[in-house]
């Protein structure tokens, strides 16, 4: 009786292994985020995303149609209560090429971070510095990191509510430094696919709550609302998604994108500039035919 049950579970699963690598070799492809010979540095923070990401990469590696480098590369950024020893034993059992990181960042936040507010902002900033110069000194062409599809959208929303601007987060982008390439390979996958790939692959979460940090509160009310538009209206945040690779410029406001002003416009008019419309200055005459 219970052979059934086991089979349903193992189907499943296969089928959920199979569309988030789909999914991974579908974004790869599109953004054209590893050539060969690339040395990818996968940054591996002990999370369900990023560990997901590793493996993918990894299937993936075995009969990618070209060939690559991957590295694991984790920040120990000496919270109290880590240890230290739980991503060697998983990387070497997977024989993974690894390097660990150890920067001071966790002193740096909590000197510097008033207590009771959140410190993940710097944190962040700190991790991606460090990550980040250490992927130049090494030489590697890529950085891998793991945001996935949900994550791209909870963007979208926070810079539109609280930065009054269209942006997100790109599949591939070179960082503000201009040193090195940023991919994110997870860019298709759903949150819940990889929350659940993760739990049955039993990798070993290192949640980040070690040093007492704070969920965005920001992000996680734009992360209820999509969870509240989903129940109600199945497959929204895959739609939303997809608008970010849909965008029509002249149906948007952006004048850096979309020539409004000369659109239409008398070549023989001069046009006159914000002041003089607001002074209610008297329009420029066009010049008589000929």
């Amino acid at each position: 009786m219970n052979a059934i049950p086991s089979r349903k579970h193992d189907y499943e699963a296969a089928k959920l292994a199979k569309r988030l690598r789909h999914q991974v070799g579908q974004a790869i492809a599109d953004f054209n985020m590893i050539e060969d010979g690339d040395r990818v540095m996968v940054c591996l923070s002990g999370g369900k995303d990023s560990y997901t990401l590793l493996d993918i990469l990894l299937k993936l590696q075995a009969k990618a149609p070209v060939r690559f480098e991957l590295v694991a590369v984790h920040l120990d950024q000496k919270q109290p209560g880590y240890d230290p020893d739980v991503l060697p034993a998983y990387l070497r059992a997977l024989g993974v090429p690894f390097e660990i990181l150890e920067q001071d960042t966790y002193s740096v936040v909590k000197r510097v971070i008033p207590e009771g507010k959140t410190m993940c902002s710097l944190c962040s900033r700190l991790r991606r510095g460090s990550l980040y110069t250490h992927a130049v000194e090494r030489g590697y062409t890529k950085i891998a990191l793991g945001h996935h599809r949900d994550d791209i959208v909870e963007t979208m929303f926070l810079n539109l509510f609280h930065q009054a601007t269209l942006k997100a987060m790109p599949p591939k982008l070179r960082s503000d430094d201009g040193r090195n390439v940023l991919i994110r390979p997870l860019a298709y996958c759903a949150e819940d696919d990889i929350a659940e790939y993760a739990a049955q692959q039993g990798f070993p979460i290192m949640p980040c709550n070690l040093c007492g940090s704070q969920e965005n509160l920001q992000r996680k009310a734009i992360k209820a609302m999509l969870a509240e538009w989903e129940k109600k209206h199945p497959g929204r945040t895959e739609t939303i998604f997809r608008a970010l690779g849909n965008i029509a410029p002249s149906q948007l406001a952006d004048r850096n994108l979309f020539d409004f002003a000369g659109l239409g416009a008398n070549p023989r008019a001069e046009r006159a500039d914000a002041h003089a419309w607001l002074a209610g200055a008297e329009p420029v005459a066009m010049d008589a035919p000929s």
